[in-house]
């Protein structure tokens, strides 16, 4: 992978049209007239052998004729060329192609390889890139590039979209055009089997022409590239995602369009809320999320004030604002009593603000200006039903020119409806052009705003700081570790609670006492044993849900009706599964549970994103689709509580309010133990715990069904995100004789990287920052300690102090380029740990970590004034270079050598 081949790709000074014709409806003829017609400077050479011209444009015989090399080269042939043009193309210096040519996956050309595995090959061995195949082509409207097969280009704007279909393409294109938005970029990936969403979204988020990111997907092939991409750029400018395959036949409709992998809808969804990306359902919903994109200022808070010259429609706004969760405005009693001078006395007397059916423009516009002087909305919505009393036109105006006035123009967000067809055309015209966002019902104008609102919301979540569960944490790997490889020596791939039990009890996780036995007699003695009243569930590998068989008997209180349910138990799983192998019976203690609650807590294996984890109430007809939320590990305190309100708020699982019932922190605590745990044993392919009793802080496991695989499992390629790398974690000692941890940050140490950063003397500050720096806020420290450890690195000293707390003493940190060539790093010290080898010790684990990785060269850079920094780097190997001219000193280390 290479961005430098993608600034080729955005950047163009030439193309070539291989397979231009004179001929029309061909795509060769298509992508010529759209290249001329769209007002690319630089040279366009069709390579034709038929013609001596294309469309007035001088052709060359073939490639090798070709005067220069051209930057984009743009394949219009049939499939079985393009292997050949490929190879021809690159060895001629050509850097990236796009190829129209469907199929070709499919098609082999007399040999055992596909025609795409031939035509990667020959491309990756000279370093070009290919876009597509199966692509419509793209657009740069803002240097003229119209590449396309699309039957009208798109206009100049700060939205770049990407998508895997050409058909949703084309249907954005003619919509937004319609609404005079337009595109920094316009893209349409294809098979994506090279140049694909990672990368591109990896560019521009970096891009400072675009401001919004929009992608339509069916499939995705590289997860961890995806997610790492999406994060990064996600913090900088909305990504909005509409995903084909919500059901399961879109699903495998979606994987016969891209050939894709087919993964689940519900785990697509936790992955982009993860990323902190905003998905969107429909087109419908695509349109008016582009609309506010294209036009709103950053959402400063969520309250809406909504303005109307009817009660129907603010209604209306009211039911879709609360039913998605968001905020209505509350007048102030200064808000109310300016409206009480301004409006007729019929008026609402509170938000929504109905300001009577005979509105007028002046009325509205007074209306409007009284609520953007107060400060009690965050978003404004202006709405207007058709009315024989005011010209809808008149109104428009009045509104457009209040808005342009007034100073809080660029704070606050103003979305309008204007319902109707034919009278409220041109305002909704009127208003596009004047980059005011506008919808057809109120509806659609309050989905548009909670887009933003939850937006902003992703935002917030992606910066909240995850309470520490350092000192709760209960975790012994290696016994996990043992017990789970002494069941594969044993090729048992199927655990039950009582084998499984002492697995996730190594993290802490508590089982109901529980014993197997092999029939009736022993199962009456361990009850007598063991105490009363006890349950009695059936053993089958057989039967996953013992419930639907009748294969469990409750509350058994003496020896006799133990042996009676027994019996009672194996001639019922006989009539309903004859050929059921019977192994034996669980006995377990029964739970207390009076005032507790049950939920259900499952382990799926997604084909595309790897583990997830599911929470939901229990039940044998359980589908997480439709009753489980679920999120990607790794997962911290601040994830599992928002997993939690989530399936409080979507009623996943009911707070019945029971005097035992849910308490947030265990029950996060619980989550996020069972993160570590899949994350630290690969060979955990699927677990169901369920059902889970909930007794405030007491939670107990009853049934558990553990399923390993055989495979060797390779979390880098298993997992979608990187989790904490704990390999990393080691100890050093300093000049003083003080022992040290290094190790990676965590999000968790946000607090005390605060304090480390506020204890930097003003001429330490100075140094790390080059120049006066204020202290950091919260948001700037977030991104410091909640980094994505697959694409940068932050190293920090730390000790415990006399009260048991950790204190950080020193910190290295580096980001890498999406290419992996170059790190640059920076680095701290606290003051009074200055000259115990501290920054020597950061620097060498820094510089051994991007050994490892393959980066390519460590650089750094300090200010004149930082002479011990230079000295250090020059001592460990760096060459050190001054910069006169920029008073900078340069630190550059080859890692390769």
């Amino acid at each position: 992978m290479s961005q430098r081949t993608l600034n080729t790709l955005f950047k163009p000074t030439s193309v070539a049209i291989i397979g231009a014709s004179n001929t029309e409806y061909r795509a060769g003829n298509v992508i010529m007239k759209n290249l001329i017609s769209s007002g690319f400077s630089g040279p366009i050479m069709p390579v034709t052998p038929k013609y001596k011209a294309v469309l007035g444009v001088l052709a060359y015989p073939n490639i090798e004729a070709l005067p220069i090399k051209p930057d984009l080269a743009v394949i219009c042939t049939q499939a079985s060329k393009v292997p050949a043009i490929v190879e021809t193309l690159a060895q001629f210096g050509c850097k990236v192609a796009i190829i129209m040519a469907s199929g070709m996956s499919n098609e082999a050309d007399g040999g055992a390889e596909s025609l795409l595995t031939q035509t990667k090959k020959n491309a990756k061995r000279y370093g070009m890139r290919l876009l597509g195949p199966n692509s419509l082509g793209m657009m740069l409207p803002n240097i003229g590039l119209n590449a396309t097969l699309a039957h009208t280009s798109a206009l100049p704007g700060k939205i770049a979209f990407v998508s895997q279909s050409a058909a949703i393409c084309t249907t954005v294109l003619d919509w937004a055009n319609n609404k005079g938005i337009g595109f920094s970029s316009f893209i349409s990936l294809g098979d994506a089997t090279d140049i694909d969403f990672d990368e591109l979204i990896d560019y521009l988020g970096r891009d400072s022409r675009t401001s919004a990111i929009l992608l339509y997907i069916d499939s995705i092939h590289e997860k961890r590239h995806f997610l790492s991409a999406a994060r990064a750029a996600s913090r900088n400018k909305p990504i909005l995602v509409i995903k084909s395959g919500r059901s399961q036949e879109g699903a495998k409709a979606a994987k016969l369009h891209t050939g894709g992998i087919c993964g689940s809808d519900v785990v697509y969804e936790a992955a982009f809320r993860r990323a902190g990306m905003l998905r969107v359902n429909d087109l419908v919903e695509l349109f008016a999320a582009v609309e506010s994109l294209a036009h709103s200022n950053p959402l400063q808070g969520e309250r809406l004030g909504i303005i109307s010259n009817g009660g129907g429609p603010a209604v209306l706004a009211i039911d879709e604002l609360l039913q998605r969760g968001g905020k209505l405005a509350k007048l102030s009693s200064e808000t109310t009593h300016a409206f009480d001078q301004l409006l007729p006395s019929t008026w609402s007397g509170q938000n929504p603000i109905d300001i009577i059916g005979d509105a007028k423009g002046k009325r509205y516009s007074q209306a409007l200006k009284t609520l953007m002087d107060s400060d009690d909305v965050d978003a404004i919505l202006v709405l207007h039903s058709p009315s024989a009393l005011a010209d809808s036109v008149e109104i428009c105006n009045a509104i457009i020119d209040t808005i342009k006035s007034h100073p809080k123009k660029s704070r606050l967000n103003i979305l309008t409806n204007w319902s109707g067809e034919e009278a409220a055309y041109v305002a909704r015209k009127k208003f596009s052009e004047a980059g005011i966002p506008t919808y057809r019902t109120p509806e659609g104008a309050v989905g548009a705003f909670m887009h933003m609102v939850e937006y902003r919301r992703n935002q917030k979540l992606l910066q909240e700081v995850p309470q520490s569960m350092l000192t709760r944490l209960t975790k012994n790997t290696d016994e996990a570790r043992r017990l789970i490889n002494l069941a594969q020596q044993k090729d048992k791939n199927i655990l039950e609670t009582h084998e499984a039990s002492s697995i996730l009890k190594a993290y802490g996780l508590d089982t109901i006492d529980t014993w197997f036995v092999k029939d009736a007699a022993e199962a009456m003695k361990v009850a007598a044993d063991v105490g009363f009243p006890v349950a009695l569930k059936v053993q089958s590998p057989d039967i996953l849900h013992k419930s639907d068989v009748h294969g469990v008997m409750l509350n058994l209180y003496t020896v006799e009706e133990v042996e009676q349910a027994a019996s009672a138990i194996i001639n019922r799983v006989h009539l309903a599964n004859p050929d059921a192998l019977i192994e034996g019976m669980i006995v377990q203690k029964m739970a207390l549970t009076a005032g507790a609650q049950e939920i259900r807590i499952a382990v799926i294996n997604d084909p595309v994103f790897g583990p997830a984890i599911c929470l939901g109430e229990g039940g044998s007809e359980w589908d997480p689709s439709r009753d489980a939320v679920v999120a990607l590990p790794p997962l911290n305190m601040a994830l599992s509580r928002y997993m939690l309100i989530q399936a409080l708020k979507t009623q996943k699982i009911r707070d019945r309010h029971q005097p035992l019932g849910i308490e947030m922190d265990s029950l996060c605590a619980m989550l996020t133990q069972l993160s570590h745990l899949i994350i630290d044993c690969p060979e955990i392919a699927s677990l169901d715990l369920n059902p889970i009793l909930v007794a405030k802080d007491n939670i107990t496991l009853l049934d558990i069904h553990l399923e390993l695989t055989n495979h060797v499992v390779d979390n880098s390629t298993r997992l979608a995100i990187q989790p904490y790398p704990k390999e990393l974690e080691e100890y050093a000692q300093l000049k003083n004789g003080q022992q040290v941890m290094l190790r990676p940050i965590l999000p968790e140490d946000e607090p005390k990287h605060m304090a480390f950063d506020n204890s930097l003397s003003d001429e330490d500050r100075y140094k790390r920052y080059f120049g006066v720096r204020s202290r950091m806020t919260h948001e700037e420290m977030a991104v410091l300690t909640q980094i994505d450890y697959s694409r940068e690195m932050a190293f920090i000293a730390t000790v415990t102090n006399e009260d048991g707390e950790e204190v950080t003493l020193g910190a290295v940190r580096a980001s890498i380029d999406p290419d992996n060539t170059e790190a640059e790093f920076a680095m701290a010290v606290r003051g009074n740990y200055q000259g115990q080898g501290l920054g020597r010790l950061l620097l060498e684990k820094l510089t051994r970590y991007y050994k490892t990785t393959g980066t390519k060269v460590l650089t750094g850079f300090t200010m004149f004034e930082n002479r011990s920094m230079a000295n250090l780097a020059k001592n460990l190997g760096f060459q050190v270079e001054f910069d006169m001219e920029e008073h900078l000193i340069k630190m550059h280390m080859d890692l390769d050598k």
